[in-house]
């Protein structure tokens, strides 16, 4: 289980080293990490944005093709017709003849969608959470955290008026973000494999996630700066909080966010 301290620091966003006041830790901060659950519904949440791909039905088998029957010291597989071209008698439509059928042919009524328990979602979603306020979990997921004051990092609400990228990337680096930000713009590189011609040429590194209650301007500021992604606490995402399905992400939470946090995931008890 999460350790939990009784109060957090809220700090200005415009002076990273100036707190604003206090905010009690909420209860969801303190839930039992289960890096099993967090696995399992990544794993099958991430298989509903998947898009059906089959072998079209006649690929391989539109071709004129009759076997030549025996007595002609060749095997019985239909072969094309014709003469004077390389093609004429070659083998075709089995499996193992060049330009024929596959076997086992591919359909686009594979199951490709996994329906996830709403419970589960939410169990998975306080777990990540919860990680994401222990130091040792965020580095361990390779965030740069040195410059931080504390985490959880709650800054004070004006960070959601923000309306200019120069403006936002000022407030994170004041805020102790920049040598994350800094490691992934290193990271950027080439994607290995067919995904370069497929419009996702180039991959790296996830940086802070800004959790924010309002968007007053917010999101449109931090939509251009690499690495970093909002999110309304309203509406948090597993595939984002716990990015390839490993908790620990480096989240920065708004003040009005980080008070909504019991009122969301709160029990009946509190």
């Amino acid at each position: 289980m999460a350790t939990a301290r009784p109060v957090v620091s809220v700090y200005n966003f415009e002076n990273g080293s100036e707190k604003t006041g206090t905010v009690v830790m909420p209860h969801v901060l303190a839930t039992p990490l289960r890096p099993d659950l967090v696995r399992e519904v990544h794993m099958n949440m991430s298989k509903n944005k998947r898009q059906a791909y089959a072998v079209g039905a006649k690929v391989g088998y539109d071709t004129a093709a009759e076997s030549w029957g025996t007595g002609r010291a060749v095997a019985r597989i239909p072969r094309a017709p014709g003469g004077g071209t390389h093609r004429a008698g070659q083998a075709t439509f089995g499996n193992q003849a060049r330009g024929g059928g596959m076997f086992n042919p591919t359909k686009v009524w594979r199951r490709w969608h996994r329906r996830v328990n709403v419970t589960q979602k939410r169990h998975a979603v306080v777990t990540a959470l919860a990680a994401s306020s222990l130091p040792p979990l965020v580095m361990a997921r390779g965030h740069r955290i040195s410059e931080v004051a504390e985490l959880p990092l709650v800054a004070s609400d004006g960070l959601e008026s923000v309306t200019k990228t120069k403006q936002a990337v000022e407030a994170l680096k004041k805020l102790g973000a920049g040598e994350d930000m800094q490691k992934v713009l290193d990271s950027k590189k080439l994607r290995a494999g067919q995904g370069k011609a497929r419009n996702r040429r180039y991959r790296m590194r996830c940086g802070p996630m800004v959790i924010y209650s309002e968007d007053k301007g917010i999101k449109r500021a931090m939509r251009n700066i690499p690495g970093v992604e909002t999110a309304c606490v309203d509406n948090l995402d597993l595939l984002r909080l716990a990015p390839g399905g490993s908790f620990g992400r480096f989240l920065i939470f708004t003040e009005g966010a980080f008070k909504k946090l019991n009122e969301i995931y709160g029990s009946a008890k509190g």
